[in-house]
């Protein structure tokens, strides 16, 4: 594997365990951020991959997708587009009180499986 491709497929992974550490300590806006984090550095190893060139700069994980020219089963097609919603929110609380309010553990839990099963799945269609 490209040495840059993996790099980018062990930071996700590394977010990953972030985001299981903070559902731990119960820091679920945390949990959802790290979750999404590590889709986009997965999502940026295909990137990657599939371009020879360092991804662009960008959160969106529909972008990426595009960019990655992946096309996910459906069910993950779908969690994705329900996880791109939350990067603004994580990332930039405008009101964190409520933000706070918004993602309760159980959404929390429901986003790090639907970045677990994403970085799996990728890591699966990179070259080895």
């Amino acid at each position: 594997m490209d040495p840059r491709v993996e790099n980018w497929l062990n930071s996700a992974r590394y977010d990953l365990a972030a985001a299981r550490d903070m559902l731990a300590a119960g820091r679920f806006v945390y949990t959802i951020f790290f979750s999404h984090l590590a889709v986009e550095k997965a999502l940026k190893a295909k990137v990657q991959e599939e371009t020879g060139k360092t991804p662009p700069r960008v959160h969106d994980l529909i972008v990426l997708l595009k960019r990655a020219k992946l096309d996910p089963p459906p069910d993950l097609r779908d969690s994705l587009g329900k996880m791109a919603g939350t990067s603004t929110a994580t990332r930039y609380p405008a009101d964190l009180a409520e933000v706070v309010r918004s993602y309760p553990r159980e959404v929390a839990e429901e986003h790090l499986r639907w970045a677990e099963e994403a970085v799996g799945w990728i890591a699966g269609q990179l070259k080895p």
